[in-house]
C-alpha cells in the first residue's frame, strides 16, 4: 500500500501536501494520525505541529476482478468481466459462451466462485466489501423468475387453501420469495428441512 507521511502546523495542512504527493483526492485516501506536538522555546509555547499517514485505498473492486479473471483463465474459461461498482456493494459480471458450468444447479456453483472471490478480497480487512459475482445477467433472471412463481403459487393457495411446497433453494433464493409474498393478504411463507435440501413451504395465514 502507498503511503506517505507528512508534518504540518494543522493536520489539514499535512493531509494537503500529502495529496499533492500522491496525486490524491480526498475520498481515495486513509488519514492516520501519528503525532501532535507542541512546541515550547523558553517556557513559552511556539506553535503546534501534526504529523500524520496517508495512505491511498486498496481498490478492492479491482482486486476481486484480478481474481476472478485468473480463477477462470485457471479454469480453461474464456471470458470477460465487467465491474459495476455500487453504493453497497460490487457486481463482477461474467459474460461469453457456454459459461453455464460456472453457474451449476440452481446457481450452486456461482454461489461457490462468489464465496471464494469475497473470502480472498476480504482477508484481513477490516470493513468488508460485498462482492456479487453474475453470469450474464443470470441473478436478475434468476430473481424475475422467482418473484414471478412466488406470486403465482400464492394465488393458487389462496384459491384452493391448500399448501404449496417449492423445490430446494439457496438461502438466498429462498429470501427472495419471502420478501416477495411479505405483507401478501392471506399469505405467509417459511422454511422447512436442512441445506442444501431446505425449501420453502407458501401456506395461508392461521
Amino acid at each position: 500500500m502507498k503511503f506517505v507521511e507528512k508534518v504540518g502546523r494543522t493536520k489539514e495542512e499535512a493531509v494537503a501536501e500529502a495529496l499533492k504527493e500522491l496525486g490524491a483526492k480526498p475520498d481515495e485516501v486513509k488519514v492516520e494520525v501519528l503525532e501532535e506536538t507542541n512546541k515550547v522555546f523558553l517556557g513559552l509555547l511556539g506553535g503546534k505541529s501534526v504529523r500524520v499517514r496517508v495512505s491511498l485505498k486498496e481498490d478492492v473492486a479491482q482486486q476481486a476482478g484480478l481474481f476472478l479473471r485468473e480463477m477462470l483463465v485457471n479454469m480453461g474459461i474464456l471470458a470477460q468481466v465487467e465491474i459495476f461498482k455500487r453504493p453497497d456493494n460490487t457486481v463482477l459480471n461474467i459474460n461469453g459462451k457456454d459459461l453455464g458450468i460456472l453457474i451449476g444447479k440452481r446457481g450452486q456453483t456461482l454461489d461457490s466462485i462468489q464465496y471464494l472471490v469475497n473470502l480472498a478480497v476480504n482477508k484481513g480487512r477490516t470493513e468488508k466489501e460485498r462482492i456479487i459475482v453474475d453470469v450474464a445477467g443470470y441473478r436478475k433472471r434468476r430473481e424475475d423468475t422467482l418473484r414471478r412463481l412466488a406470486i403465482k403459487l400464492a394465488d393458487k393457495v389462496r384459491r384452493e387453501g391448500k399448501k404449496q411446497v417449492l423445490e430446494p433453494m439457496t438461502p438466498h433464493e429462498r429470501r427472495i420469495i419471502h420478501s416477495t409474498l411479505q405483507g401478501y393478504k392471506e399469505i405467509m411463507t417459511y422454511s422447512e428441512g436442512e441445506d442444501p435440501y431446505r425449501h420453502v413451504i407458501i401456506t395461508t395465514q392461521q
